[in-house]
């Protein structure tokens, strides 16, 4: 067995990115400008931010954190997107989720100029990907591409079960493995909480990506041996050892898995620090179109 470490690849990344910085600076330009929305003080959520801040930070890219109280107003919410949408100085922003229940996640998505949506969730951007054309790809899944590229994972070919459909993880994330690219080329199947005989078609899987929120989901009996097993879940549950009070779990059963697999990721230094890295690359590519 073999971790995938996301937190050393997301470093060769950054690292790579700030190269790319200096010579911006040295050619006179500005540098890469980023910015987040942050609506209420969900602590996930501003725990997440201030990575994003101080990833921003180690490459050399200047960022904004916008703040909005939890009672803001969806109206007000979309109005701050269109300050964003037109502001020349910000390349890219996102609009952090989850939002209050207010207001309405998918609208807020829509308003965004998709050439500005560094985390690839507009329908635009969603339709170029599944086209081959070039545009930001969701986040998530090409941090999870990247790092097949970086271990030379083989996907061509192989059978890749994607247990989950979300529009932020599951569904892009079966559109790249099965794009005629390299990684890719991948016969992908999508499964989610009503896919019968599911246990069966996981064991099935020579590359098993899982997103499907439940904590510890998938159990040592769902894993083909010799399987590549990327777990994309991050649950908070209460740990009384813990000095913060928790710990974070994934929807990998890590410890009884690991074992049968030839390359799995665990949950604090996995897919996290790729995802944080994918959005970086958005952003310089986002620059680089201006």
């Amino acid at each position: 067995m073999q971790l995938l470490d996301g937190t050393s690849c997301s470093q060769q990344i950054r690292q790579e990115i700030a190269e790319q910085v200096t010579k911006i600076r040295e050619n006179g330009e500005r540098a890469p400008h980023l910015a987040a929305v942050l609506v209420g003080n969900d602590g996930a959520s501003q725990n997440y931010v201030g990575m994003k801040v101080k990833d921003c930070d180690e490459v050399g890219f200047n960022s904004t954190v916008v703040r909005m109280e939890e009672t803001a107003t969806e109206q007000e919410l979309l109005d701050k997107v269109a300050d964003l949408n037109t502001d020349d100085a910000i390349d890219g922003f996102i609009v952090q989720v989850p939002l209050p229940e207010h207001m309405d996640e998918n609208k807020v998505i829509l308003a965004i100029d998709p050439r500005k949506d560094v985390d690839g969730f507009c329908p635009e951007n969603v339709g170029n990907m599944s086209l081959g054309l070039p545009t930001f790809l969701s986040a998530t899944p090409n941090g999870i591409m990247e790092l097949f590229r970086r271990y030379n994972i083989e996907t061509e070919g192989k059978h890749c079960v994607v247990l989950g459909r979300s529009n932020i993880v599951g569904t892009p994330m079966a559109i790249l493995l099965s794009r005629n690219t390299n990684p890719g080329n991948a016969t992908v199947t999508i499964a989610h909480s009503r896919t019968k005989n599911l246990k069966e078609l996981c064991r099935s899987a020579d590359i098993l990506i899982v997103a499907i929120g439940k904590t510890e989901f998938v159990t040592e009996d769902m894993v083909k041996e010799g399987a590549v097993v990327v777990d994309v879940g991050q649950t908070r549950v209460p740990d009384s050892t813990k000095k913060n009070g928790f710990r974070n779990v994934g929807d990998v059963d890590f410890e009884n898995v690991k074992d049968k697999c030839s390359y799995i990721t665990y949950v604090t230094g996995g897919v996290g620090p790729m995802t944080r890295a994918s959005l970086l690359q958005n952003t310089l590519k986002a620059h680089q179109r201006r």
